[in-house]
């Protein structure tokens, strides 16, 4: 059931808040995910500085290459040679893969992520309950400046629940994206193209329109792929570049089962956000997390850009010298 919860969430952050780069475009981007709850408690106390302060990475892509480096690591993409190299910075090391191998590796996960779907409906005795998703998008007229870009905001919010039920009757999960919305920067429009044509090199024409967890997630609900069509459709009316994107999710437990066995077994997703988000939920006033009442924030995502620079060197997207292959 985890499994299914991270690759939905996964799929769902990346929709919202990935920003794809290209060719002679620099940029620096600083991520921080926030865990509520135990989770939270644990990644607090062996984070480090990276899960109390946020990631910064710098992105440098130069015709067919990107490379993503933070304090720690790096990944560098070769849509050319078809082939991913991820280094440790401290260790001077680097390991590679064939887009082949990750393809094979990326199958076997998705088989494995149809099994599990299967026992769990298995377990249920077949009353697992279908799952349907809602779509909304505003503009709420709100402007700030960030990066030194002028912003609109706009929010983006996908409810998943039991088909027929509202959440607040049968549990499920909100997940609520705000992001303010620059003027439409042609570098990083361009730079999403990169992304696509990396998505659809390893993984075929379905996972550039929708991501690889988002076809994972897709696997284990299948209703999802309806919201997804609709996400895209009403993200068609959004224009610009997003600056900076916070995405929130919360779980709704059913009245009276929020850590129960029966809460696990009818879809997960009310259960495991209570599990999750317990000792956040017990702290807050009725009207909790997202607004609703029995809701807790499980999980929360802030990604900005922070520069952007169209000057790439051609070593900013090589491995560097004195490293070694493991």
């Amino acid at each position: 059931m985890r499994t299914r919860f991270v690759a939905l969430v996964g799929a769902i952050v990346m929709l919202a808040s990935t920003l794809g780069l290209n060719a002679d475009v620099k940029t620096q981007q600083k991520t921080q995910l926030k865990l509520e709850g135990m989770l939270g408690t644990m990644a607090g106390m062996f984070g480090g500085k990276a899960a109390k302060e946020g990631i910064v990475s710098t992105i440098a892509l130069k015709g067919s290459r990107r490379m993503m480096t933070n304090d720690t690591s790096a990944e560098l993409v070769d849509l050319d040679a078809e082939k991913v190299y991820r280094l440790d910075l401290r260790g001077k090391t680097y390991t590679v893969k064939t887009f082949e191998e990750m393809r094979a590796e990326f199958e076997k996960n998705m088989a494995k992520s149809r099994s599990e779907a299967a026992k769990g409906n298995d377990k249920a005795d077949g009353k697992s309950p279908e799952m349907e998703f809602d779509v909304d998008i505003k503009k709420t007229g709100e402007r700030k400046t960030v990066g030194g870009a002028a912003c609109e905001q706009v929010i983006m919010t996908l409810t998943m629940h039991e088909k027929g039920k509202t959440v607040d009757e049968a549990g499920g999960m909100i997940i609520t994206s705000d992001m303010w919305m620059a003027p439409t920067n042609p570098a990083l429009q361009e730079s999403l193209a990169f992304e696509m044509k990396y998505l659809r090199k390893l993984y075929g024409d379905q996972a550039a329109a929708s991501g690889k967890d988002l076809m994972q997630a897709m696997a284990m609900y299948p209703g999802m792929k309806n919201a997804m069509e609709r996400l895209q459709t009403e993200g068609r009316k959004m224009d610009g570049t997003p600056m900076l994107t916070t995405v929130t999710v919360a779980g709704a437990g059913a009245p009276g089962e929020s850590d129960s066995k029966a809460g696990r077994e009818r879809g997960g997703i009310g259960g495991l956000a209570g599990m999750l988000g317990r000792k956040k939920k017990a702290e807050q006033p009725a009207e909790g997390a997202a607004g609703g009442k029995g809701r807790a924030t499980i999980l929360t995502t802030v990604s900005e850009v922070l520069s952007i620079e169209s000057t790439v060197a051609a070593g900013d997207v090589d491995i560097p010298a004195g490293f070694k292959q493991k």
